[in-house]
Order: C-alpha cells, then structure tokens, then sequence
C-alpha cells in the first residue's frame, strides 16, 4: 500500500491545526438572521388574510411596511454606534430580545395604527442584526474568507424567506394569524440561549484554540490599531468617501429587497390568482434561489482574491456581474406564464443576495474594526429610508393601476426600476472610490 506524501496530507493537516470554531460563530449568526427574515416576512404571507379583516387598502399595507423601514432606518443608526461602543454579545442580545417581543405584539394589535407600532418596534430590533454581524465577521475571520462568511450568514435571510411560505400557511389555517406571529417571535430566544453561551469575541473565547487565533488575525489591522477600540464619531465617518460608497450601494438597492420581501405574495397572489392560504411552490423557489445567490456571490469575490486579484478589483467585478444578473428582471411585463416570471425573479433575487454579501464585506475592507458597525450602520439607515420610500410610491403606483384596472402595468412599472438599480448604484460606487482605498482613522 502506498503511503501518502506530506504534501498529500499537509492540507488536512493544516486545517486541523487551525481550526473551525469560526464558523461555529457564523453557524450562530446564519440562524439569527433566518430569524430575523421569519418575523419580517410573515406579514407579506398574512397581508391578504389581514387586509380582509381590516379593510386595508395598497396604501393603508404601504404605511405599514414605511413604518417598519423608516424605524429600521433610524435603529441602524442606534444599533451601529451602540454596537461598537457595548460590544457584538451584549448589542445582539439587545437586539433580538426587541425584535422578539414586537414580533409577539402584532398578534395584539386590531388596527392599522396598531400594526403600524408593532412593525415600527420590530424595525427597531430587527437593525441590529446586520451591524452585529458585519462586526462578528470581522471580527472572527480574515479578509480573504469575509465575503464568503457574509454570504453564509446573510443566506439565513433566504432560509428564512424560503421557510415562511410554507410554515405560516400552514399556521394561518390551523392555528390563526395570531398564533403565526406569537411562535415566530417566541424562536429568538431560543436562539439567545445558545449566543450567550457560545460566543465570546477571539480574545475571550476559551474554546479557541491558537493555530486558529493566529490565521484570524493573519491579515488584520496592526497591533496598535486593533488596541484602540476608541468608537469613530458618526461626523467624522460621513466626511470619508468610502463611507459613502456603502451609503449609495445601500440606497439603491436595499428598497428593491423590501419589494421582494413584501409584495412578491401580493404579485403572485393578484397576477396569477396565487392562494396564499396554502404553502406556495413559487414563492419557496423564489426564495430557495437567493440562498445560492448569497453563498455564490461570497464565493465569487473569495475566488478571485484566492487568484491573486487585488481585493478592492475582486469585489468591483463581482458586484458588476451580480448587476447584470438583476437586469433580466424588465421582461417579466412581457410574460402571461407563472414560471417564467418566477425564473425571472428567482435571478434577480438571487443577484441582490449576493450583491449583498459583497457589499457588506466592503465595508470591513476599508475600515477599522473599531468603526465597522457605524459605518454599516449609516449605510444601513440609507438603505432603509429608501426602503421606507419606496413602499409609498409602490402603494400609489399599485393604488393607481388598481383604479384604472390594469393592476400588472403597476408591477410592469416596478420590475423596471428593479432592474435598473444595481447598475446604477455601481457606477457610481466606482467613482466615489476606484480602489476602495483603505481607510485610516
């Protein structure tokens, strides 16, 4: 029998020098954020059971969404300072005890304004998952795996998208949309138990062995910036440019995802005669289809680093492929086939999840780990205060064509803006900052 080379076994032997508790670490926060996307989906499930029961109207449902968004708006902002001042424990915590309790309010609530208040707390809660994890990850893992971490993590979102089409049906028809919104929010603490137990930042964590400490901070900040843990005031971010490259990714195409997220049902539901009551195939498609998106589009920009490309060149190209992909999108007007259109979301839903695990990691790319929750912060409130206004033009648009009868032209008008988005934001993403030059604070 042939006995293998060293170079044969050096890789798995390196690998188990290192280490895996890493992703241990982002295993937790992929389940927070399926969380997360549970609670906030499942109004967009329950909207035609709720908009029978109260009378809603487009608007009434828009002012809703504009409620959740606008408070997420102003809690990424909270969340992103309060996170790099308190720590990534205690500020996750934080958060999803908030969202957990609003996501159990809404089963209270009896009117619009009620649900308005609901949704506005959840929005409050729910802003400080991605500043605590952005943090997380730069925190436990090296620039060159970061971008596939994100994607691993932010493909709970999906996970949770994909879920909720077919537990809340299910829970709607047996139970009632009460019981819907009690067990949802109830799961975040189970999910607290195992965070405060497991997770302590790499410095702290006693279950961390040193091959794996070290290959984490092989290409970090120095040792003199990474002991000054000094918080970056807001005024002083907003005067770097680069701070602004998230803030505009962010802008444009944050609103697009509260789209998908909220009125996909609906379009399904009014366009092709969907029953939301019973779990809904295109839906989990949909849904499924932004999991790979948001694993693929980490990998992609990882790949090209691995190839020796410049990271700040690894990330560009990545991005502009992924907003390509989302382009597509404008030729679902010209489809009277349920799966087409479908096939057609599905990539476009796919492209912003992997735009999105790019777009995140850029921001550790650039910055400090002492100003990355702020930073993602800022831009996170930009991309909800355009989430929080474009829900107001899609109620009125939808509103409008509603009256003239012709409801698909509204969604015709929509898919147009979608498509167009991702590209936009990009070009001028680039001229903000062609090499995304690291930042010194």
């Amino acid at each position: 029998m042939d006995t293998p080379t060293m170079q044969e076994r050096e890789p798995t032997t390196v690998k188990e020098k290192i280490g895996s508790y890493r992703w241990t670490i982002c295993a937790l926060l992929f389940f927070a954020t399926t969380i997360n996307y549970l609670d906030r989906q499942i109004i967009g499930l329950l909207k035609p059971a709720l908009e029978q029961q109260f009378n809603w109207t487009e608007s009434d449902y828009a002012s809703i969404v504009t409620a959740f968004t606008a408070s997420y708006a102003l809690g990424m902002l909270i969340f992103g300072r309060v996170i790099d001042k308190i720590g990534t424990k205690l500020g996750y915590s934080i958060s999803i005890v908030v969202w957990s309790v609003a996501a159990m309010f809404h089963a209270v609530a009896r009117t619009t304004f009620g649900f308005g208040v609901a949704r506005a707390a959840l929005g409050l809660g729910e802003s400080g998952n991605f500043p605590a994890a952005i943090k997380t990850v730069a925190e436990w893992f090296p620039k060159k795996e970061r971008a596939l971490a994100t994607g691993l993590f932010n493909s709970g979102a999906n996970v949770g998208a994909v879920v909720a089409p077919i537990l809340i049906p299910w829970m709607l028809g047996i139970y009632g949309w009460e019981v819907a919104f009690i067990a949802t929010g109830a799961i975040g603490f189970v999910w607290l138990a195992f965070w405060l137990f497991l997770y302590e930042i790499p410095a702290k964590q006693k279950r961390l062995k040193k091959p794996e400490f070290e290959y984490i901070h092989s290409d970090n900040e120095s040792a003199g910036e990474e002991a000054d843990k000094t918080p970056v005031k807001w005024g002083k971010l907003l005067f770097v440019r680069q701070t602004w490259v998230f803030i505009v990714g962010k802008f444009f195409t944050d609103p697009i995802w509260y789209f998908f997220l909220f009125w996909l049902p609906s379009y399904f539901s009014t366009t092709f005669n969907l029953d939301l009551s019973k779990p809904s195939l295109p839906l989990v498609i949909v849904y499924s289809a932004t999991t790979v998106g948001s694993i693929g589009g980490g990998y992609l920009s990882s790949y090209f680093i691995r190839r020796g490309w410049a990271v700040y060149k690894a990330r560009k190209t990545a991005m502009f492929i992924i907003g390509l992909l989302v382009v597509p999108i404008m030729a679902a007007r010209y489809t009277t086939d349920i799966w087409i259109a479908v096939g057609l979301i599905s990539l476009a839903a796919a492209a912003h999840q992997a735009w999105s695990a790019n777009i995140f990691t850029t921001v550790s790319d650039m910055f400090p780990k002492k100003a990355v929750s702020s930073v993602v912060g800022i831009g996170g409130m930009a991309g909800s205060v355009g989430g929080a206004l474009f829900p107001i033009f899609i109620g009125f648009i939808l509103d409008y064509y509603t009256r003239m009868g012709n409801i698909i032209a509204g969604y015709n008008i929509l898919f147009t803006i979608c498509g167009s988005a991702y590209l936009l934001a990009w070009v001028i993403m680039h001229f903000l900052s062609p090499k995304m030059k690291q930042v010194q604070l």
